[in-house]
């Protein structure tokens, strides 16, 4: 049986189509051929703005015309807000408004036992793991609160065994994350626990009957978390790979995640993505978020003091309502004053349902996209900026592809087996030295030069 899969959205949408394809698979179902006419489609929907919900009508409409004959079943948020809609489509035979219910659907497909989570994931070299769901923030622009309100975490014996199976399969980034990552709370096991619990080295290991090692019953942070950096040991695993943690709140970078990151920087990704939206107190407080600018600067300053080359990396809505040029003046101040490597720019678009959607002094859209345009600008400077203060030092690289040109200062240069990779500090990376190397690998590179974003090593 043909199985054809469609994502639309975050990383926690990607992980939750990669499980229903696996556990799929192991009753009979395979990837569409080319030239074939899937047999089932999922499409895995996000409702986060207006234009999110009208791709996923156009993919369900395009998929069901593409695959006449085949079921279309439709799941993420776009499904649950909507789900009314999405059963008018054509060849939609189910809609899964809740996502925790995606073991309940693989068993009424015929699979006794779903899978609780991924043995691989896809053809990539690295591989996001859900580990919570769930956002009750409500901030006033985000309409995912209320799709995903239910809030979980999953237990980290569960996590653990997850990770021991990919990392078995060559995948040597795992990247952590969820609906609001820095909710995770399994019966008192905050992320730093779990990260710790991921970077034990008797994790790695099995013992003679070939059970993993690191389970609840062994490993010290499965039964207690109140000194989880003392109990995690060793700083070296029989296989190299490393942790990357998804977008946090600043003040969910606690002092125990930073012990783990000043303990292990082979094994942590040296880059966080800190949520800010603007560095406006004004407007922070109009989108309901959780703290002033100066409460988030602050934090970042800590966070450097701790960690000097870390990566910080941010979001940034412009044109919110109300916001004034000083508005936004501040927010670039905000943006300079925090240094980050990179800043994911977004123009505000009223998402109906949310309180932000029913505010008034709606700023024009070609003042937004030019607001957008200058924090682009900016945020490409700060970028080549950090990218060129890491000339002369060692990045810890995960290779994943070959190399034919690359791009800078607006010229293509043919280079002769060289790779490309991402960097635990976040950026991309040019290999064109003469090392020994191969896709999948995760190995240290001595940076030569930068251009734009890119190192050269």
């Amino acid at each position: 049986m043909n199985l054809t899969t469609y994502t639309l959205g975050c990383k926690v949408n990607q992980y939750e189509t990669e499980y229903l394809a696996a556990a799929l698979g192991r009753i009979g179902y395979r990837e569409t051929p080319p030239g074939e006419s899937a047999d089932l489609v999922i499409v895995n929907t996000c409702t986060v703005t207006g234009e999110s919900d009208a791709k996923s009508r156009k993919v369900i409409r395009r998929l069901a015309n593409e695959h006449p004959n085949a079921e279309i079943v439709v799941t993420g948020c776009y499904a649950s807000r909507s789900p009314e809609d999405v059963s008018s489509l054509p060849n939609v035979v189910e809609v899964l408004t809740d996502k925790a219910k995606l073991p309940d659907f693989l068993k009424a497909r015929g699979l006794v036992n779903p899978p609780a989570g991924l043995d691989r994931f896809g053809e990539r070299h690295r591989a996001y793991i859900k580990v919570q769901d769930g956002c009750r923030s409500r901030c006033a622009y985000c309409i995912i609160p209320t799709v995903r309100s239910k809030m979980s975490s999953r237990p980290i014996p569960e996590i653990l065994e997850e990770v021991r199976r990919l990392v078995e399969n060559g995948y040597r980034e795992i990247v952590l994350t969820g609906i609001h990552l820095g909710f995770y709370d399994a019966d008192g096991a905050r992320l730093h626990d779990l990260i710790a619990a991921l970077l034990d080295d008797r994790f790695h290991r099995r013992t003679s009957s070939g059970n993993p090692v690191g389970n609840a019953v062994d490993s010290p942070v499965g039964n207690t978390f109140g000194n989880t950096v003392g109990n995690t040991v060793g700083n070296t695993t029989a296989i190299p790979w490393r942790i990357r943690v998804s977008s946090l709140e600043a003040m969910e970078v606690t002092d125990e995640l930073l012990d783990l990151m000043e303990r292990f920087p082979e094994r942590l990704c040296r880059h966080l993505h800190l949520s800010l939206q603007s560095g406006s107190d004004r407007i922070l407080a109009a989108m309901r978020r959780p703290h002033p600018s100066g409460v988030f600067l602050k934090r970042c300053a800590e966070i450097r003091r701790r960690l000097p080359d870390i990566a910080l990396t941010s979001d940034m809505i412009v044109g919110f309502p109300g916001e004034t040029d000083e508005d936004f003046r501040q927010s670039a101040d905000v943006i300079e004053r925090a240094d980050f490597s990179k800043v994911h720019v977004f123009r505000f678009s009223p998402r109906a349902g949310t309180e932000a959607a029913d505010m008034k002094n709606r700023v024009a859209e070609p003042l937004k996209q030019e607001r957008a345009a200058a924090l682009i600008a900016l945020s490409d400077r700060l970028r080549s900026a950090y990218a060129a203060s890491r000339i002369g030092r060692r990045v810890q690289v995960l290779i994943e592809e070959k190399a034919e040109t690359v791009a800078g200062e607006g010229k293509v240069v043919p280079l002769v087996g060289s790779f490309t990779g991402t960097s635990d500090i976040s950026l991309p990376v040019r290999i064109t030295s003469r090392i020994p190397a191969s896709i999948g690998a995760l190995i240290d590179v001595t940076v030569r030069e930068s251009r734009g974003e890119f190192l050269i090593g």
